[in-house]
């Protein structure tokens, strides 16, 4: 018996990363999983986003679990295509969700914020926070309709709840994140759809585990490496560690979903480590 039996649950940036770990920690409690991503990378992006192998990779990993998932290649900031998904997904999964886990974002070079480029701030923007405003405006409808209450987990970022230099565009999104998950707790209480929001520190995964954001942090070295950046990554959080495993976070997704939760709306829920008490 898993603690999500019977329940159908929508991530986005499901390929890789956090969105992997969550669809296979879902899975794992009994869900089926409608999933998607973008697989594509902007022009300017210092990193490389999830591919379309990274995708098949995640259906593979899911069925393994002996869980259904329709998968898809879908940008979060289309709203015709994101709905295409869900539509496919629920007649194909007996037309209930119950979750939803809102995690596909991108993040920027730091930079101080008046050396950003306009355009730049714009896309990152728009995926980051319109993207999660069009998964929600696609999915509620769907959960209001089935009448089965839900949770829905918005992926807002510790960069949100704590101060720093740099990263100005990307802070701006995610604590706009936070502001549509308090408006969302209440717009959809009467419904019994619980909305919170979780703040991860650094995770473990390409988004930090990458040869321009290390360089950021050690540009005294020609081409470091993760352990090169650890001790960077430490002295942000409370605890010794540099950075979470996607797991932790998706640990707390699956709380969060479970009736273990069932009375928690509207929370802004650390997964951090103590950073947001450190920063």
């Amino acid at each position: 018996m898993g603690l999500l039996d019977g329940k159908v649950a929508f991530v986005t940036g499901a390929a890789r990363g956090q969105g992997r770990s969550h669809a296979l920690r879902l899975a794992q409690e009994g869900c089926d999983i409608i999933a998607l991503d973008a697989c594509a990378t902007p022009d300017w992006l210092s990193y490389p986003l999830a591919t379309e192998a990274d995708l098949a990779r995640a259906v593979r990993d899911v069925e393994a679990l002996d869980r259904r998932i329709v998968a898809r290649k879908a940008d979060t900031r289309n709203l015709a295509a994101v709905a295409a998904v869900l539509e496919e997904g629920l007649a194909e999964l007996g037309g209930r969700l119950d979750i939803v886990a809102a995690n596909a974002a991108i993040i920027s070079w730091p930079k101080d914020t008046w050396e950003i480029d306009p355009a730049e701030f714009r896309e990152l923007v728009d995926v980051t926070l319109t993207g999660t405003f069009i998964t929600v405006k696609s999915a509620v409808p769907a959960m209001i309709a089935a009448g089965n209450g839900g949770s829905i987990v918005l992926t807002s970022s510790g960069a949100a709840i704590t101060a720093g230099k740099g990263l100005g565009d990307y802070k701006a999104a995610k604590a706009g994140v936070l502001a549509l998950k308090d408006t969302l707790a209440y717009e959809l209480a009467e419904h019994f759809i619980r909305v919170n929001a979780i703040c991860p520190t650094a995770v473990d995964t390409p988004m930090i585990q990458n040869e321009a954001l290390h360089r950021a942090f050690r540009p005294d070295l020609e081409r470091p490496g993760r352990d090169d950046v650890k001790a960077g990554f430490a002295q942000m959080n409370l605890l010794p560690i540099p950075w979470v495993d996607p797991v932790d976070v998706s640990n707390a997704i699956v709380w969060l979903c479970s009736d273990a939760a069932r009375y928690v709306t509207g929370v802004t829920l650390p997964v951090d480590a103590g950073n947001h008490l450190k920063c």
